[in-house]
């Protein structure tokens, strides 16, 4: 799981966010389950992960979340719907405790922040306008103008691309790279003929084209590496518990076939994960 925002919102926003989350602790865990709430930051524009429906977090992501939470009995569950640009920020600034969104696990991120094991593959592909036939492949994408959301990986893998395949086999790298402040931006403009193609995870645009088949499609095999999503918390001793609760949770439930279940109500299909390590981070 929209009209472009200045990019100074997500910063006057997060100035706003709650400050009562989280203070230091030698053990958080312990801390959230005698004030009985935990405060979790989620952005809630990533269908199918995370959306609002009716003012109310829905999605994959959110299923798993109310999942584990069984574990916390006695805890209130406070989830905040925070701009993608401000979640991390967020939490390195203690706002919230912990954070359930769509993170893919990168070498950068894992440098600050500590991972759960995944719970959906990441790999990114290319949505263009259906019929477009200038592009049959993602090296299709020289000369052209392509968006994403702001702060995304899907950038970082997308100028990777550029560097190592595109401009050394073609000469030549994309024309624009353009960043919007959410997914739904991206995808307007493409529709729109604003920006040529968009790249985005596979398994958030699996469903977007199953909805919109007439005006996009994806276009086959994604590329870059193989690339994980899977939740965070601070990379700080008293945060160590939260994440291995969180861990454990979404392991149990790759074992026992629930999150395989999970994915195929809300993708249409599964993806096999590790249920018992975090993979290795993308650069």
């Amino acid at each position: 799981m929209k009209a472009f925002r200045s990019l100074f919102a997500p910063l006057l926003l997060g100035a706003l966010l709650p400050l009562h989350a989280a203070t230091a602790h030698a053990d958080l865990l312990a801390d959230i389950r005698q004030r009985g709430e935990i405060v979790i930051a989620t952005e809630a524009r990533y269908a199918p992960f995370e959306m609002l429906e009716n003012g109310k977090i829905v999605g994959y992501g959110k299923d798993i979340l109310d999942e584990i939470m069984k574990e916390l009995p006695g805890v209130t569950l406070k989830q905040l719907d925070v701009p993608f640009q401000g979640i991390l920020p967020g939490l390195s600034s203690q706002r919230f405790d912990f954070v359930a969104t769509s993170l893919t696990i990168t070498q950068a991120r894992t440098e600050s922040f500590a991972f759960t094991v995944p719970f959906a593959t990441a790999s990114v592909a290319v949505l263009k306008r259906r019929g477009d036939e200038r592009i049959a492949s993602a090296g299709d994408l020289v000369g052209k103008v392509v968006g994403s959301q702001s702060g995304a990986p899907q950038i970082e893998v997308l100028k990777a691309y550029e560097s190592e395949v595109l401009k050394p086999q073609h000469g030549a790298g994309v024309k624009e790279i353009k960043a919007f402040m959410d997914y739904n931006e991206a995808y307007a403009a493409l529709a729109s003929r604003r920006v040529d193609a968009v790249v985005q995870s596979l398994p958030n645009l699996a469903p977007l084209v199953k909805e919109r088949a007439d005006v996009f499609e994806i276009v086959q095999p994604p590329f870059g590496p193989a690339t994980y999503y899977a939740w965070a918390g601070r990379k700080d001793a008293d945060c160590a518990s939260l994440v291995q609760f969180f861990s454990d949770g979404i392991a149990r439930l790759n074992q026992s076939g629930k999150l395989a279940e999970l994915q195929r109500k809300w993708f249409g299909f599964e993806m096999p994960v590790p249920a018992d390590q975090v993979p290795a981070p993308a650069n």
